[in-house]
This record gives C-alpha cells, structure tokens and sequence, in this order.
C-alpha cells in the first residue's frame, strides 16, 4: 500500500487528483491509499509529520508558506519520503528550486496519469532519477 499525501490551494483539484489516483492504480492493480490533503505549504508540513505518508504530492503556489518551502521541510523531516512536485509552471527557475528543495520528481499538471503514477511507483528515491521537465523516468 502506497499512502500519499495531496498538497493544493484547490480543494477541487486535491479531490479530482485523489479520485484519478484511486481508479487509475485500482484499473493497474496497485494499492493506492490518500491518506490525507492540505491546503497550503505549512498544512502540508503538519499533514506530513502526522500522517507519514510515502508519498507527498506538491503544488508549488499556495497561499502562505509555498510549495518550495513546505518540501525543503518535509525533506529536512522525513528524508525518504518521496516528494513530487505537481505544478503549471515548468521554466527552469522553477525546475532548478525545486530540486535544490529536494523535490525527487517534477511533473505538469495535465501530463496524464501514467505519468503520475510512474513517478509515485519509483522506488530509487534519487532526486536526479526523473527528467524535471517531462515528469518522465531516465
């Protein structure tokens, strides 16, 4: 069992997510749990320490504490948790903060749930084992 922490200043967002998560891994056969959400980066942050979940996926604009902050956090707590940033915006001023905040992937918002579940079934933990720009395993 997989158990995934959702982190976005959107509640319809975290919902679709969680939903996709669970009918996608259930069609592929894995054991997905969504253990929790959070709504901006120091929820996030709480969520984390409380919920221990093995993965945390992370948007990067929320109100308050942002998502680069919240996973330089959770980093800095849980070290093997595998933290994947899910986000709109993909220049490489955003790549680059990501990875220097100890994200292990990156991946656009919309670039299909293969994707996604790809980069939560990693099992290496190396923050240079996904391409940042595809959200894609090397």
């Amino acid at each position: 069992m997989i158990r995934i922490l959702i982190v976005d200043d959107l509640a319809e967002v975290r919902r679709e997510l969680a939903t996709l998560l669970v009918l996608a891994a259930r069609r592929l056969g894995i054991a997905i749990d969504v253990v929790g959400e959070a709504k901006d980066g120091l929820e996030a942050v709480q969520e984390a320490r409380r919920l221990c979940p093995d993965v945390v996926l992370m948007d990067l604009e929320m109100p308050g504490l942002d998502g680069f902050e919240a996973t330089r956090r959770i980093k800095a707590d849980r070290p093997a948790v595998r933290l994947i940033i899910l986000s709109i915006h993909a220049g490489s001023y955003e790549l680059e903060r990501a990875r220097a905040a100890g994200a292990d992937g990156f991946i656009v918002k919309g670039a299909g749930h293969e994707v996604l579940l790809q980069a939560i079934l990693a099992k290496d933990g190396s923050p240079n084992s996904f391409d940042f720009q595809k959200g894609e395993k090397k």
